[in-house]
């Protein structure tokens, strides 16, 4: 039998919300990214979002196009520096559930590791912050100067994230079977359905969708939803969408 660890992916599972909406703002403060972007590109997208109007994902991918496109030329070091200030600014808003699955599953002496579609800069420094013993981030790839070259090698999605785990799996001589996984999108879906203990905390609508459609998941999975100070365990048999599209 092999090892056991826990895989979390970051955004809307750990942190609350998206660590990348979090160095873009401080990128328009340090006029890395021109405050007219944000107002005319990437404001409108998350208006229509905050007003349940518009998709969460053409928000943040506004976000990465343009993260994309105005790192090409920075050193690295500048960016490490944002995600530094970043996560000792933000790093403590966290949902209670996971911080309290983190520390039972240090406590049962299982590797902790993140797989995140978040830039590798902001997934080291969240790791480190809670003592991960490893993580994944979207790369973006910087040339031998350490500047960024506009490449990037993605981890946001469910093809990326279970290679990553499969890699992971074999590097730390894990027994998936025995491992926990805890996402809430649908990119998260693969990395679900591979490990044995798996959780979908504040699931989107997708990521709900694709669970009830697979019998052997539905049978295993764990969905938990936390509001305010509550937490809900729900029961994905019983759980009935409402749907006003």
């Amino acid at each position: 039998m092999g090892n056991t660890a826990a895989f979390f992916d970051i955004d809307g599972t750990i942190y609350r919300e998206g660590l990348i909406t979090e160095v873009f703002k401080k990128m328009v403060t340090h006029e890395i990214i021109a405050s007219s972007r944000w107002y005319d590109e990437v404001k409108p997208a998350f208006e229509a979002w905050d007003r349940r109007q518009g998709d969460y994902d053409d928000y943040l991918s506004k976000m990465v196009e343009i993260f994309k496109e105005v790192t090409v030329g920075i050193s690295r070091e500048h960016i490490d520096l944002i995600a530094r200030r970043v996560i000792e600014q933000k790093g403590e808003r966290v949902y209670l559930f996971t911080r309290h699955e983190i520390e039972r599953h240090r406590q049962a002496g299982h590797k902790i590791i993140a797989i995140s579609g978040s830039p590798d800069a902001l997934v080291r420094e969240m790791a480190e912050k809670y003592q991960f013993n490893d993580w994944r981030g979207t790369i973006y790839h910087t040339d031998a100067r350490g500047i960024y070259t506009g490449e990037i090698t993605p981890m946001w999605d469910h093809t990326s994230k279970l290679k990553a785990l499969k890699e992971l799996a074999e590097q730390y001589d894990l027994d998936l079977d025995q491992c926990w996984s805890y996402g809430d999108t649908n990119g998260d879906l693969t990395m679900l359905k591979h490990t044995g203990h798996p959780c979908a905390i504040n699931p989107t609508r997708e990521l709900i969708r694709n669970i009830q459609k697979d019998d052997e998941l539905m049978n295993r999975i764990r969905v938990v939803v936390e509001r305010k100070n509550v937490i809900y365990d729900l029961d994905i048999h019983h759980l009935k969408l409402i749907d006003y599209e």
